[in-house]
């Protein structure tokens, strides 16, 4: 077009169809029918009209340049859990603008939130359920072409879940109780309720209401054999849940379980101490009434209210008893809803000439272990008074007599475990003095091994001295130092050590006097003059160092504990314990003792008692006799109450308080062991559904009978041992973690040889399947492999490592 520029120009308008190539269709075409990439034949050519300028310069002016648009990064197939949120995500490339449209199983998507930022299409389904799940196709246009991707979307259904299910519910008997649990789940549901170990089947007064969303177990007419945990099992062929709910009945308590017992007291007065009832009606106890009756000839037997406010199961009778006249007793218990019935009666007690009750003075018996029956035999078996590591105390009463005694019931699952308990039973039942708590008899069955002991109604001495109504002063602690060195002492003269003297073993006999016992000789041991005695146990607080360091412990190492005792009756405050069980250990090692401003009121004789126990150099410590003839133990004897000040117990019950959260802590372990059991749980059968076939699918049916299998599992390692290389007279801690019910029976050996506790060697085996054997002071002759065997009912497994000793 170029010549003459004088020359008429024209401009030719004309419209071009564009058409992408084959090559460039084949490139962005992908395979399959959901997979990522544009479908063969889905780019379509779109006509639009471009004019064209021709250039001043008589040039042909270029054509615009349109690119389809093409996925760089197309939509991938995803697995997402129901309820939660769809993503999908694609990157374009292409002349812009672009026009975006999606669709789901080839209908277009109207719901979910899409959006296009520049290149990139999201598309985003908030809180998706299962019918989202499908083939999502993304498909991009512009005026040269169209393009599509497709990704699969698995939406994956959730197991069953419970729906804010109820913790407690609470009736008063004879009404009717509802324990509903509402569920949710993608599945067919099945679900049944577990008492006491066995399903809840339907009856006249107990059914199960099942519904596709919740279940409820109706106890019409409650009453108090109704009372406990109703465990709900629900399945569905994804996973299973349980959860306990706890019926409680109110109703009047029961009787008190025992008669009140008559306590030795002076003067006018005595104490009447009892236990509680079995069951407390549901409600708890808030008081008791105690009542007396006139016995003898010509009197008219009828009973009278000596108090109705009594809170505690031990009460002084103070005023009312006559001279020569005889009395019984008996106690009710009362709570929100009413007043129990009456205990049994007392035996009848007749006071002498000047008011005091006529005793009879105490009495040691011998007897032999018996191992023709079993404890529950003679006694009846009530709460729990406490739980340590070697077993559990329960009060008992007398089946005939009405006696009401503590039981120890040893841990007794291994043989070792068992001679321990043996030898303590020997030790403590030649034990006769006042202030040792006394041992009455004991049982030797081959499902447990108890120890009878007096009942020492009174509580921990820590516990007694907080108490609003107690009067602490520095003249009274020294009492009651004064009552452990004689029990100490009585020991001592023995050549027996206590080894485990802390403030939870020191008890008072009764709720009201001053007199006090010493319990758990749990730790106690004869000392052998010509074999020395070492130990690895003991409250770290309380040892001694010549613990800590592995050195023999000789009857001083007890009075260490005696000082430490007393730093704490005196100030509130321990005088050796960290922040960590560790650092305890490091400052009782130590042994650097301080008084503090909580001794600024304490006389200089009672530090001096006090740092004349607590001495490093086992030698240079006080013993029995030099500490009751020390100066502070004569001072309370002269001191004048009036004149006394009293000691402040915010400290103390501090103290206590912290004491009791390391108690709980411990506890938790085995609270969550139980847990885990309790999970397992057994007995297992078909619930029906309003409406539907009573037959369960196979994988309901098998979930559920599954339960009582998972109950029972052989043992197994979850922590194996692992092999060990230690330098000569370090200490050896082979750990592993076992697993199984019945709780397995664990032995530990050596190159195929059973080993047995020693001074050196000391096994571990906690409540959480934690299993240690310890070994002190390590020498060449220890290498070798250790075994590690668990046994139950259900089968065996074992863990080897190997220990090495160098040096």
């Amino acid at each position: 077009m170029s010549g003459d520029p004088s020359k008429k120009r024209y401009v030719s308008t004309f419209r071009m169809y564009l058409q992408p190539s084959v090559q460039d269709q084949d490139s962005s075409a992908g395979g399959g029918s959901l997979g990522n990439g544009p479908t063969p034949g889905t780019v379509v050519s779109r006509s639009r009209t471009y004019p064209v300028q021709l250039a001043t310069e008589n040039k042909p002016g270029p054509a615009a340049e349109l690119n389809p648009p093409r996925f760089t990064e197309p939509l991938k197939d995803c697995t997402v859990d129901e309820g939660c949120d769809i993503v999908l995500h694609g990157v374009l490339a292409g002349s812009q603008p672009f026009h975006i449209s999606w669709l789901h199983n080839g209908e277009p998507v109207h719901f979910g939130t899409p959006s296009l930022d520049g290149v990139v299409v999201r598309l985003v389904v908030d809180d998706c359920l299962p019918e989202d799940a499908g083939a999502y196709t993304c498909v991009a246009e512009n005026a040269a072409g169209k393009t599509s991707s497709s990704a699969a979307v698995c939406v994956r259904g959730l197991p069953v879940q419970l729906k804010d299910p109820p913790k407690q519910v609470e009736v008063r008997a004879g009404e009717t109780a509802r324990l509903q649990c509402c569920f949710s789940s993608s599945f067919p549901v099945a679900a049944c309720w577990i008492h006491n170990k066995d399903q809840v089947v339907d009856g006249s007064r107990i059914w199960v209401e099942n519904g596709d969303k919740h279940s409820t177990l109706v106890v019409a007419e409650a009453q108090a054999s109704d009372v406990g945990s109703y465990i709900i099992v629900v399945r569905d062929r994804k996973g299973w849940v349980q959860h306990a709910v706890s019926l409680t009945v109110i109703d009047r308590p029961q009787p008190p379980a025992s008669c009140p017992v008559i306590s030795q007291i002076s003067g006018s007065s005595l104490v009447l101490s009892w236990s509680g009832p079995c069951y407390d009606g549901g409600s708890a106890i808030v008081g008791y009434v105690v009542e007396t009756k006139k016995e003898g000839p010509g009197e008219p037997g009828e009973w009278k209210e000596l108090t109705g406010c009594c809170r505690s199961t031990s009460y002084r009778v103070r005023s009312g008893l006559e001279p020569l006249c005889e009395y019984s007793f008996r106690v009710r218990a009362y709570n929100a809803v009413g007043i129990s019935r009456p205990s049994k009666e007392s035996d009848i007690i007749k006071m002498d000439t000047e008011g005091k009750v006529q005793e009879e003075p105490q009495i040691y018996e011998d007897f032999v272990i018996d191992t023709t029956n079993k404890v529950t035999d003679h006694y009846t078996v009530l709460e729990r008074l406490g739980m340590g590591k070697f077993g559990q105390v329960f009060q008992l009463v007398h089946k005939e007599s009405g006696r009401v005694c503590a039981g120890k019931f040893y841990k007794g699952r291994r043989s070792m475990e068992r001679e321990a308990a043996r030898r303590e039973i020997q030790l403590i039942k030649s034990l006769h003095h006042p202030k040792l708590v006394q041992c009455l008899g004991a049982y030797d069955s081959r499902s447990e091994i108890v120890m009878v002991m007096e009942y020492v109604a009174g509580g921990e001495l820590f516990e007694r001295i907080v108490d609003d109504n107690f009067e602490h002063t520095e003249p009274t602690s020294a009492r009651y130092m004064q009552q452990i060195l004689e029990g100490m002492r009585y020991i001592h003269q023995r050549n027996i050590v206590h080894l485990d003297l802390k403030p939870e073993n020191v008890v008072c006999v009764d709720s009201s006097g001053t007199n006090i016992k010493i319990i758990d000789f749990g730790l106690a041991s004869k000392l052998d003059p010509t074999t020395p005695l070492k130990i690895m146990q003991g409250t770290p607080e309380f040892v001694a160092p010549e613990v800590i360091s592995f050195e023999p412990v000789e009857l001083a190492t007890d009075m260490w504990s005696v000082g430490v005792i007393c730093y704490i009756l005196l100030s509130g405050e321990s005088p050796f314990q960290g922040n960590s069980e560790s650092e305890t250990l490091a400052l009782v090692t130590a042994a650097e003792l301080e008084f503090d401003e909580d001794f600024k009121e304490i006389s200089d004789q009672a530090r001096d008692f006090i740092s004349n126990l607590v001495k490093k150099d086992v030698r240079r410590r006080l013993s029995c006799d030099e500490a009751l003839a020390h100066p502070w133990m004569a001072s309370f004897a002269t001191a004048n109450p009036r004149y006394t000040k009293t000691l402040p117990k915010e400290k103390m019950k501090k103290y206590l308080a912290k004491q009791k959260w390391k108690k709980t802590g411990k506890a938790l372990l085995a609270l969550k062991r139980l847990a885990l059991l309790s999970s397992k749980v057994d007995g297992t059968s078909r619930p029906t559904s309003p409406g539907e076939d009573p037959g369960l699918t196979p994988e309901v049916e098998k979930a559920l009978k599954s339960l009582e299998e998972k109950l029972l599992s052989q043992p197994y390692f979850s922590q194996p041992l692992m092999d060990q290389v230690v330098p000569r007279g370090s200490t050896v801690h082979l750990i592993c973690n076992i697993q199984g019910y019945p709780d397995p029976e664990v032995e530990w050996l050596k190159e195929e040889e059973s080993l047995k506790e020693s001074s050196r060697l000391r096994v571990e085996y906690e409540e959480d399947g934690s299993c240690m054997l310890l070994l002190a002071d390590a020498e060449s002759g220890d290498s070798g492999l250790y075994t590690c065997r668990a046994a139950n009912s259900q089968g065996e497994a074992h863990c080897s490592a190997r220990l090495s000793v160098e040096g």
